[in-house]
């Protein structure tokens, strides 16, 4: 491995960043392979007769940029191209929303522009899923997949069990019937929403009913519910569970949870026909996040996920080859509508 670092006394590179670039032009040419072994701290200070720190400030850039591994007791080794040139990535989500593209955007950014990517949508239909995850040809380094579907969930684990696990990232929902060692970067979304709700507190007790809006066929995980009857119970407020907007009157004294964005379009229209103030006789509260939520009615209070650090940890994930389990931040945005 010494042969493959060089440096030039005459350079005005910093020697560190030289050090640190001469092991990442190894690895893009392919002369320094994952796995291998970096000499040891003492190694490139007697070969080099350069200062113990500036190795070791090179040596803690290529591990910030988890270009590289340490191996307690045993040293410093070559992670799987955090470059990019081996990765290729079998992405497959639900639907590109607006939310889904944060996600998507994000992780690319992070991976860099030299990762190969296959990137399917199955529109939350388990048939669609299915077929994609058969015909896929196996010669991917990672599988990451976001796992919501109208029905057939309890097939799709099976599916996803016969992929290889240190190869898996599962996205935003966690998936109970997945088996072995794998990565994953979710929403604990009963949870998440009793927590907001909880910190919505103050500005939820000018209502007496909460309705949730969830339709009756939807992909929506129900723990969602579970969080919004806990708080309801717990708190005092009365409950609706509205399956479809469209067949409701807007009443007084209710704040509406909704889910869905073309359910938050029809919730508006009707709002706006009654002389009701938003925000004093009724409330809006919407789930994720997008930056039309700001401006529209002056403001919609939204609870939501951070999508875009979802991407970031998905992509870290596999670069650094990891099967952690995170659980993804979630924040409460109070607007004028609540």
């Amino acid at each position: 491995m010494l042969y493959n670092i060089k440096i030039n006394d005459y350079s005005n590179t910093p020697k560190y960043q030289q050090i640190y670039n001469s092991i990442v032009e190894g690895i893009e040419n392919r002369d320094i392979l994952p796995g291998a072994k970096l000499p040891s701290i003492h190694e490139v200070c007697a070969e080099f007769d350069v200062a113990k720190g500036t190795v070791e400030r090179a040596y803690e850039l290529l591990k910030e940029k988890e270009i590289i591994g340490a191996v307690k007791g045993k040293g410093f080794y070559i992670n799987y191209t955090p470059t990019g040139h081996n990765l290729k990535i079998f992405l497959l989500f639900n639907k590109l929303s607006v939310h889904k593209k944060i996600i998507y955007d994000s992780f690319v950014e992070i991976l860099g522009p030299t990762v190969a990517i296959d990137f399917f949508i199955y529109n939350n239909d388990f048939r669609l899923f299915r077929d994609l995850i058969q015909r896929q040809t196996r010669n991917h380094t990672h599988y990451v997949i976001i796992g919501h579907f109208f029905e057939g969930e309890e097939k799709a684990d099976e599916l996803i069990n016969s992929l290889p696990k240190h190869k898996l990232v599962i996205l935003d929902k966690f998936l109970e019937g997945i088996t072995g060692n794998y990565a994953a970067v979710f929403q604990n979304f009963e949870k998440d929403l009793y927590q907001a709700l909880t910190e919505a507190l103050p500005l939820l007790r000018k209502y007496k009913t909460l309705s949730m809006l969830f339709p009756s066929y939807t992909y929506h995980p129900k723990a969602i519910l579970n969080g919004y009857h806990n708080f309801c119970y717990e708190h005092g407020f009365q409950t609706r569970v509205i399956r479809d907007i469209k067949e409701e009157s807007i009443e007084p004294e209710q704040a509406y949870i909704n889910l869905m964005e073309e359910d938050l379009v029809e919730l508006i229209k009707k709002i706006k026909q009654t002389p009701y103030v938003l925000g004093q006789e009724v409330g809006v509260l919407s789930y994720n996040e997008t930056p039309l939520k700001e401006f529209l009615l002056e403001g919609i209070t939204v609870m939501s996920t951070d999508f875009a650090q979802m991407g970031r940890t998905a992509a870290r994930l596999v670069l650094s080859e990891s099967v952690e389990h995170i659980e993804n931040p979630f924040r409460l945005i109070v607007r004028k509508s609540l």
